[in-house]
């Protein structure tokens, strides 16, 4: 009897239903759709009614199964607002394996706090969470929200594929315009999966399967699906605009969020003035403010004002010795204003990853500001909330994307400093002896350069247990590694960072009878090889090419002589190119390595003979000489 009835239980809260339709049983889920998946949206459902020019009513659904603790962060149970928004309706259920109810959660259930980032010294925006912590996977959780909002410049957009391992059932996108005011709509991507535009505004995705992760991809949003739309008459906090292309777009940020923001007081004026007196070219003027901007400010995050988006006012600026993004960039332009440079404040998506404005849909992105100073060749790009960084090094975060400049005509799309592959260089010189134990000890120089100066530099603001560590890691193959001394020097005017290290290790050489083995690529080693794919979903690309270019000088003991070296080796392909040989010079080796690995897009059927070009180099990074005694 109580086996008949675990059964006739198992029947019965397996096929419960949400109010869609949706089964929300966990084995009433497809099996494709929970392979390589850490949750699976059920159902995404977003309804958008534009009222007016400052009025729309936004409705969202969301069913989430989480089948383990890496798919927690996809619940997706949060309302943003401010200001701008009216809520509705707010609530949650939370659902067993089985689909029985285990909590219901009404509005003022859900947390409330302040929707910082961390680094955000106050903001008007707040959100409110779903705060339950599970006690056994999988579980469902159904969230609904409602909400008005006047907020029309920002439409969200529609993303049914929301990141690697998450797989997706049902998710649609409804757009109803009653305004009487035209939209723009940009789709991407939808072609490679399951998506229908049934309707004008209206679209539909089914069965999207999880997809993993791959060495090398492009970033998500180049290949995922989406759409966007924007309205052409917008509202944002009680100011108008017109957005029928990136320069009427640009001219309103011009007009109603920089207008009357970069005064100064007059002591700021006349002690940048005076600074900048004896400058003999408007490039050392810039670099004068901009130097004056780092040592003056830090940066500190605050959203606040029309939407996140208005700059404090560059006086404020001035004052209290802080700003975020907008404010320290807004800042240096009012300076470089008051010296006669002109300087365009930039909107842009900064991230390790290149995302450009989509130069082909005007509409509320980016997510951090700079500073373009045109030239009469190619523009200069400043980071203002940087302290230490060069002045105009943009390298591996702003890096190669077209950004949105505001000019007082309006916006233009332009795109920032490309960093080509032989401008990303790592030169390294050492000079190494070995002894007869086997061990070494070396004085090695590197300088960096282009995108290489970023990884270097960094060291510089570590203490000194740190940066030993770093070596350390850096090196982690030499398992007896000492560092006995080191120095740096920082040329920001080149943009060279040089590393000096003074270092030695014990049994580095491997003895075989009375000879020694050595490899005599003492410290530029690559080791590891990027993954094998039985079947690569994804195509690939390098998104920052570099060059590495190393040469050693390998003094061995007296008592010792070179019996064998490998032949020179030379590989070249489209990916790149390698090199290294082992010579001989007054009784000292010299060994000389050059990697080169090219910027580019690839094909997925073309990642095997990249891998193997990795795997080529790697195992002669390995290559060894033989030393005899005498």
């Amino acid at each position: 009897m109580r086996s008949v009835f675990l059964i006739l239980f198992y029947i019965v809260t397996s096929t419960v239903f949400s109010q869609d339709g949706i089964s929300l049983g966990v084995g009433k889920i497809p099996e494709e759709l929970t392979t390589g998946a850490n949750a699976v949206v059920r159902l995404a459902s977003m309804e958008i009614n534009i009222l007016s020019q400052d009025k729309m009513l936004i409705k969202n659904k969301r069913i989430v199964t989480v089948l383990n603790s890496n798919g927690d962060s996809k619940v997706g149970a949060v309302y943003h607002y401010d200001s701008n928004n009216k809520l509705k309706v707010l609530e949650a259920m939370v659902y067993d394996a089985m689909g029985k109810e285990i909590k219901k959660i009404k509005k003022k259930d859900f947390a409330d706090v302040s929707a910082t980032d961390g680094f955000s010294l106050y903001t008007d925006s707040r959100l409110k969470y779903l705060k339950y912590t599970p006690v056994n996977y999988p579980y469902t959780v159904e969230f609904t929200e409602e909400y008005e909002t006047s907020f029309t410049v920002g439409i969200p957009g529609w993303y049914p594929l929301e990141g690697y391992s998450v797989s997706v059932e049902k998710s649609i996108y409804s757009v109803v315009n009653n305004s009487g005011i035209e939209v723009s709509v940009k789709t991407k991507n939808l072609e490679n999966y399951k998506i229908e535009n049934k309707e004008n505004q209206y679209f539909e995705a089914t069965d999207l399967k999880a997809m993993k992760y791959e060495a090398y991809s492009p970033g998500f949003s180049n290949f995922s699906p989406s759409v966007k739309v924007a309205l052409k008459q917008f509202n944002i906090e009680g100011v108008g605009g017109i957005n029928n292309n990136w320069q009427d777009f640009g001219k309103w940020i011009n007009e109603k969020l920089l207008n009357n923001t970069t005064h100064l007081s007059e002591d700021t004026l006349n002690e940048i003035k005076a600074l900048t007196a004896d400058a003999e070219t408007d490039i050392e003027k810039a670099k004068i403010v901009y130097h004056f901007v780092q040592e003056k400010t830090r940066y500190i995050s605050v959203q606040v004002g029309i939407g996140g988006w208005k700059p404090m006012l560059a006086s404020d600026v001035d004052r209290l010795g802080y700003g975020d993004c907008k404010g320290l960039s807004n800042y240096t332009k009012a300076l470089m204003d008051a010296v006669g440079i002109k300087a365009y404040y930039t909107i842009i998506y900064g991230d390790r990853d290149v995302r450009s404005i989509d130069s082909h849909f005007s509409s509320l992105q980016g997510n951090h500001v700079i500073l373009c100073l045109p030239q009469q060749n190619n523009a200069i790009w400043l980071e203002c909330t940087n302290q230490t960084v060069p002045f105009g090094y943009i390298a591996n975060f702003t890096d190669d994307r077209d950004a949105l400049v505001i000019t007082p005509e309006g916006g233009e799309i332009k795109h920032t400093t490309v960093y080509n592959t032989i401008e990303n260089l790592l030169d390294s010189k050492s000079k190494i002896k070995v002894d007869e134990a086997g061990g070494f000890q070396a004085s090695i120089t590197t300088k960096s350069y282009g995108t290489q100066y970023y990884y270097h530099e960094r060291i510089m603001r570590k203490n000194h247990k740190d940066q030993v560590l770093h070596y350390k890691n850096y090196w982690s193959y030499l398992n007896t590694l000492q560092i006995n001394d080191y120095n740096f020097n920082n040329d920001k005017d080149s943009i060279v960072f040089t590393e000096n290290v003074v270092l030695k290790a014990s049994k580095y050489a491997t003895k075989a009878g009375d000879r020694l083995l050595v490899q005599p690529n003492f410290f530029n080693r690559i080791e590891d090889v990027p993954p094998k794919y039985s079947s690569r979903e994804l195509p690939f690309e390098v998104d920052r090419g570099f060059v590495d270019s190393d040469e050693f000088e390998i003094e061995i003991p007296d008592t010792y002589e070179l019996e064998a070296a490998f032949e020179p080796i030379s590989i070249s392909n489209k990916f790149g190119s390698y090199s290294a040989s082992v010579n001989t010079s007054e009784g000292n080796i010299i060994y000389k390595r050059k990697i080169q690995l090219n910027k580019g897009s690839y094909t997925k059927e073309e990642y095997d003979t990249f891998r193997k070009f990795w795997q080529d180099v790697v195992k002669y990074d390995k290559s060894k000489i033989v030393l005899k005694p005498k």
